[in-house]
């Protein structure tokens, strides 16, 4: 007798391990493992460039994963989902839900149009620890600060549960469906940062298992205080791994929390990284209360800020030529290597939506399409947290100086001399404002203002009451 089929759809979950739908999908019978690119539906959320870069190698390990047999589509799911049931005879089709507004309308229709062709159609978790609707205020309301969201809710709620194996056995069905194929999806871009960000990451399952195994044993020890100095190693890099879905936040919770119940690690170190991840979920919860997050303030009153309108500032900003170090550094970072480390991210953020005073819709696009863990949860939620209009927000009077931010949190230079190189060479008393350096210590380092590195973009001190005044003239008008 023929084994039952089952169309398993790869999304945000790229792994084998601990992933519901797949585990259900291989217990309904042979499974066809199936990822479709769907920029149409995606619109102003289409994947940015280094997502793409990111996805390109992920699907290349998942296919290795799966002998090769991950059917790569493109176009319409529900059109591909539909015939790829009919040529193969399946009778069912698993997936795991995404959260975003757009997939939640599009996987809704594709569940319902599915099911009237009589297939069975089921949708998992594989993604959060605790589903949006299951952790809310005790009127059924949404939380709109952190705290009381963990502390009271999440942690009131059941825990997450405990990672499932990869599922035994799993039987994968080959399909003669016309695919695109992995190459097809021209995903790589047509520039060299394929080169520039490949050694900086391991992509696949694998190497998310390595990162987890490598972050729990050696660097969670000290994470509460280190984790905030971005020359140093007390920080997971797990987030595109996480949002990528080649591991799963429940391996990465148990993994902590058995760390922490066996007394390898200490409870303030491991109970901050849990809330971190708890960060995570709340941005996710956010964005299915609050679905115009990504482009509405959450405090309407920030409709009537007075952001400037300043193109080269912007660009400066963009390519690390502010002619601030900490800031400089920041930005060369994400673009060398995908990544920016979370203090720098608040540092950048301020100093673009306060000291600059651009919207923050800007500083959200370029790290979109910059950012390997580009996720339209976190990166709205976050940018409007430190634009003072999100929920949770830093006021927007809270603004970080680059300056003694760079001091305290890069004391020894060593971040910004790795990605500023042209100030390598001035010691710490002027590495953090080389501005303020006397002529013969700028000739000595061989840094010429304005030529090898920029003057100051703005003043920090004036910049910072410019955007008081704005920010007073708001609450005027309020």
């Amino acid at each position: 007798m023929a084994r039952p089929v089952s169309i398993y759809w790869f999304r945000q979950d790229l792994r084998l391990a601990d992933n519901p739908a797949l585990t259900a999908a291989a217990r309904d019978g042979a499974v066809i493992p199936v990822y479709i690119l769907d920029d149409d539906h995606a619109g102003d959320h289409r994947m940015g460039g280094a997502s793409r870069w990111w996805l390109h190698h992920a699907l290349h390990a998942l296919n290795d994963a799966l002998d090769g047999k991950l059917v790569v589509l493109q176009g319409d799911p529900a059109t591909h989902l539909a015939a790829l049931a009919v040529a193969s005879g399946a009778s069912s089709v698993h997936w795991n839900r995404c959260y975003e507004p757009w997939r939640i309308a599009r996987d809704t229709a594709i569940k319902a149009d599915l099911t009237a062709r009589g297939l069975v159609v089921d949708s998992h978790n594989g993604s959060l620890l605790w589903e949006p609707w299951d952790v809310t205020k005790a009127d059924g309301t949404p939380y709109r600060v952190f705290t009381p969201y963990f502390r009271r809710g999440c942690l009131s709620a059941p825990p997450p549960r405990q990672p499932i194996p990869v599922p035994s056995p799993l039987v994968l069905v080959a399909t003669d469906y016309q695919a695109a194929g992995i190459d097809g999806l021209r995903l790589l871009p047509d520039t060299g940062w394929d080169e520039m960000l490949a050694p900086h990451w391991q992509i696949g399952e694998a190497g998310a298992t390595a990162r987890l195994a490598a972050f729990i044993d050696q660097d969670l020890l000290g994470y509460k205080d280190g984790r905030n100095f971005p020359a140093g190693p007390n920080v997971s890099r797990l987030s595109p791994h996480l949002h990528w879905g080649e591991v799963s936040p429940n391996t990465v919770w148990h993994a902590a929390k058995d760390r922490m119940d066996a007394g390898m690690v200490n409870h303030e170190d491991g109970d901050h990284f849990l809330s971190e991840l708890g960060w995570r979920e709340f941005s996710h919860a956010l964005l299915y209360y609050f679905p115009d997050l990504p482009r509405q303030n959450l405090q309407p009153r920030f409709d009537a800020f007075a952001w400037k309108d300043d193109t080269d500032a912007l660009r400066c900003w963009q390519h690390g030529q502010t002619g601030y170090p900490i800031v400089d550094a920041a930005m060369r970072q994400l673009w060398q290597t995908g990544y920016m480390h979370n203090r720098l991210r608040m540092i950048v953020g301020s100093f673009l939506v306060k000291n600059l005073r651009l919207h923050w819709h800007h500083g959200e696009a370029w790290f979109w399409d910059c950012l390997v863990d580009a996720d339209l949860a976190n990166n709205s939620a976050s940018w409007q947290w430190i634009a003072g209009c999100g929920a949770d927000a830093a006021p927007y009077f809270r603004i970080f100086n680059p300056i003694t931010q760079a001091s305290k949190f890069d004391p020894n230079g060593d971040f910004i001399r790795h990605y500023v190189p042209e100030l390598a060479g001035l010691t710490n008393d002027h590495l953090f404002s080389p501005w303020e350096a006397p002529r013969h210590v700028l000739d000595a380092a061989n840094v010429v203002l304005g030529q090898t590195y920029p003057h100051p973009l703005v003043d920090v001190k004036a910049s910072r009451l410019d955007a008081l005044a704005a920010f007073a003239a708001l609450k005027d008008t309020a």
